[in-house]
């Protein structure tokens, strides 16, 4: 550590003495490559920029203009003509009610209701306009005679009723759009009806049911080009579309523009714009809308088209200038590189220099000569270099030499406790060459390989806290003892934990002698509850119990070893760290000594054990005493 402090002073000192030396009064320059750049863009670009967003601004609000007065001219036309075909209507009714006044003498009873010149004149109206596919003339007493092209169905019937009730009331009437009949004689009409009066006297009721054919002509007429027009009613039905997208009669307040004029209701006297959204399914589509009302029926012509078919000259007009604009940017920027070529080039030999610096080559040097301010850049970046990789190794070599401290006090602290017991001693050592092996068969990525190494040397630093008489005993544990000698591996961590450097070795320290199945201690954890860290080292750790000799056993051969510990995987052990412990055996890696000391042992006259040896036999499948034993 006192080397490294002293090799960072060093190294500021000698940075601070030649950023002195080199320092030299210098006058302000302004880089050539931004010169020669904000030049070029400022005569080139942004001119154009704000010329030709003007321009697209000025012609998209005439193009968006010029598109909402085609659609109102087109609605305006179309609400005249219907206004028109109802006026003609009305006047035709006008001078049949009179026909009929001066043929019935002012009497359309039941008794002369059913006269030829009065159904005459209903087949000569009927026959004088292609327009007209059915017609009907009824008395006070809702009799009568009729003429046409078609049958009223239950629909027109009810329609017929109504015209009646407000013929009654003095009223003319206009019903709403029907489909009548089927397939290719399927018509939309709509039915037209004034009250016959004589002498102010109520006499019945003459209606025509108009064929909307020749609506549905203009509407056809004037569709294409994605424009969607239809005719709605004051209630937003349908009465008649130029597509076979809609039907007669279909709820068209779905759509915006229609929910609108239908919300004016008698106060929509004049054609309005504006845009809206149809759903289709999950997509939506923007769409520019207008209608115009027709007054004298209480409908309104609405004409629609998706934006992008609506806009399009708009939209191709701004592709154009922007398309224009980047193609002068890119011969700006063209322009500016063949221009600056020669001068920016001693800028990209400092950049790729300094990121090589950036990776961590201080070796890296600028052969450059310039006598613009870049030759300058240029040496003081060389003395950059040469001053930060003095410096690195400086650093590097007080690093090695902490770390090596860092292992060595480590292993002098796993020594010290392993020399409370001359059985136990290289046991730390040990336990760490083989959880490394085992980690290095599994394939362990660099850092868990260090963490793995100073937690397995310390696994066992906490049985510095356990007594002598316990941790020395020669032979199997009691209960007590045991329980008292389990506490070594919470005490280890709890002895290590204020180190926050060595946080991450704590599991390993803490945990490496739980079990798999739920029976190991101090938690009592089952299966991937126990971390990696501390299953690598029980395996380890319980390959080397086995294989040295103790006061209360033999040590047992490797082969018989590894087939205890083979015995208990995906019980107490991980059975991937004891495939590794297997495999790496298996290639002779690892090599026993054992070292014998002779030491008096007091024998349990209970036990069963040799008087001339004073040893305990453990049978070699009993792998259970491994717990009850001072491991």
């Amino acid at each position: 550590m006192k080397s490294a402090a002293t090799s960072i002073d060093g190294a500021s000192k000698l940075s601070q003495g030649s950023d002195s030396s080199s320092k030299a009064p210098t006058p302000a320059r302004i880089p050539i490559l931004y010169v020669i750049l904000g030049v070029l863009l400022v005569i080139s670009i942004v001119p154009m920029y704000f010329y030709s967003a003007q321009v697209e601004a000025i012609n998209r609000d005439r193009l968006k203009t010029n598109e909402m007065l085609l659609q109102n001219t087109v609605t305006r036309s179309l609400a005249d003509d219907l206004s028109q075909h109802e006026r003609s209507m009305r006047m035709m009714l006008a001078n049949l009610s009179s026909a009929i006044q001066v043929a019935s003498g002012g009497d359309i009873g039941s008794k002369n209701i059913e006269a030829p010149e009065l159904r005459a004149l209903l087949e000569n109206f009927v026959s004088s306009s292609d327009e007209l596919a059915y017609a009907t003339l009824l008395n006070s007493e809702a009799k009568g005679i009729s003429a046409g092209r078609i049958a009223p169905d239950a629909f027109l019937q009810r329609e017929l009723q109504h015209a009646y009730d407000a013929a009654r009331d003095g009223r003319a009437y206009n019903g709403q759009a029907l489909q009548v009949e089927d397939g290719k004689t399927s018509r939309t009409v709509v039915l037209v009806s004034s009250p016959v009066k004589y002498a102010g006297r109520f006499l019945g009721m003459v209606g025509a049911v108009v064929d909307l054919q020749f609506l549905i002509r203009r509407l056809h007429e004037v569709g294409g080009g994605g424009l969607i027009p239809y005719v709605v009613d004051s209630q937003g039905r349908l009465v008649a579309a130029g597509t076979q997208q809609y039907v007669t009669g279909q709820d068209m307040k779905n759509l915006e523009i229609v929910r609108n004029f239908v919300d004016e209701g008698n106060k929509a006297q004049l054609a309005a714009t504006k845009e809206f959204a149809v759903k289709e399914g999950k997509n939506s589509i923007e769409m520019l809308g207008t209608y115009s009302p027709v007054t004298t029926l209480n409908w309104a012509v609405v004409v629609q088209k998706p934006q992008r078919e609506a806009y399009r000259g708009v939209y191709e007009m701004q592709h154009t200038a922007r398309l224009l604009a980047l193609l002068a940017v890119l011969l700006s920027i063209g322009v500016s590189i063949f221009a600056a070529r020669r001068i920016t080039n001693p800028l990209h030999i400092l950049t790729q220099s300094s990121r090589a610096l950036a990776r961590g080559d201080f070796s890296q040097r600028v052969h450059l000569w310039s006598r613009t301010e870049i030759g300058e850049l240029a040496e003081t970046f060389n003395t950059m270099s040469q001053e930060l990789e003095r410096f690195v190794e400086d650093l590097k070599r007080a690093a090695d030499e902490n770390r090596a401290l860092f292992l060595g006090s480590i292993q002098m602290l796993a020594g010290a406790v392993d020399e409370k017991d001359p059985y136990t001693r290289g046991h730390s050592d040990r336990v760490t060459r083989y959880s490394l092996m085992i980690g290095k068969e599994l394939g362990l990525d660099a850092t868990f390989m260090e963490t793995l190494q100073i937690s397995a040397q310390l696994h066992d630093v906490g049985k510095i806290g356990i007594e002598d008489r316990i941790l020395k005993k020669p032979g199997a544990l009691t209960a007590e003892e045991f329980e008292v000698m389990k506490t070594h591996t919470t005490k280890g961590a709890n002895i290590l934990r204020p180190v926050t450097q060595l946080a991450e070795m704590l599991p390993g320290i803490e945990l490496h002698h739980e079990a798999l199945d739920g029976r190991g201690y101090p938690y009592g954890l089952t299966g991937e509850q126990i971390p990696l860290l501390a299953r690598v080292i029980a395996v380890a750790d319980t390959f080397d119990a086995l294989t040295t000799n103790r006061p209360y056993q033999h040590a047992h051969s490797p082969e018989e070893a590894l087939k205890i510990i083979q015995n208990l995987a995906g019980k107490r052990l991980d059975p991937g760290p004891v495939a590794a412990l297997m495999a790496v055996y298996g290639r002779g890696e690892i090599r026993i000594q054992r070292i014998s000391i002779k030491r008096s042992v007091a024998v349990d006259p209970a036990a069963n054990v040799s008087p001339a040896t004073a040893t305990p036999v453990v049978p070699a499948a009993d792998a259970t005493n491994l717990e009850r034993t001072p491991v």
